[in-house]
């Protein structure tokens, strides 16, 4: 397999990823700084990935730490393993927020589940919060999920593919350029 094959089979898994609830790469780590440069790092799903532009879709509450640390700092690194295949995808890039009423978030909101709408109706992320003793939950307000709704697309600018092997692991590194096409590639030692 040459690099550009390789390059298009890892965004070709995420593409599958952003379908299928099972893949092992439609959970991944999204690495950001916050105010006072700390490293954070946290799960998201992905939403959709598109391999001609280098583009994943996060979807997340604008009152969360996340969306402050990305407004101020946009610079992010995406983080996946997969367990079945033992590859790793570290990629680099930037985030692009797009708050409640944008176009972008509006259109992703309309493609929601009413189950993942009512994600974003509850109280702030991390806030305390209070049990009931029933297992019912109180009943959420749409409306106040979509005034709290962002999108984020995230640009890669570089992939660095990790193949754990018996013998031999293999690692490959992509640079892209500002469309989305592959600017560079080479493997580098593991």
């Amino acid at each position: 397999m040459d690099l550009t094959d390789i390059d298009a089979a890892a965004w070709a898994e995420l593409e599958t990823a952003a379908a299928d609830p099972q893949s092992g790469f439609r959970y991944l780590n999204l690495c950001s700084v916050d105010a006072e440069a700390r490293p954070q790092a946290r799960m998201v799903v992905l939403r959709a990935a598109d391999r001609s532009a280098r583009r994943l879709e996060f979807h997340t509450d604008t009152r969360s730490p996340k969306w402050l640390e990305l407004s101020a700092n946009p610079h992010v690194t995406v983080l996946g393993f997969s367990a079945g295949s033992r590859l790793q995808l570290r990629l680099q890039g930037k985030v692009e927020l797009h708050g409640p009423g944008s176009g972008a978030a509006e259109a992703a909101w309309d493609k929601l589940p009413a189950r993942t709408r009512t994600t974003y109706a509850g109280g702030p992320p991390g806030d305390q919060r209070a049990f009931q003793t029933t297992d019912m939950p109180e009943p959420a307000d749409v409306a106040e999920g979509k005034a709290r709704f962002g999108l984020l697309n995230f640009r890669a600018r570089t992939l660095d593919w990790f193949q754990l092997r018996q013998q031999d692991n293999r690692r490959a590194l992509f640079c892209y350029d500002e469309a989305g096409a592959l600017a560079s590639c080479r493997w580098g030692n593991p």
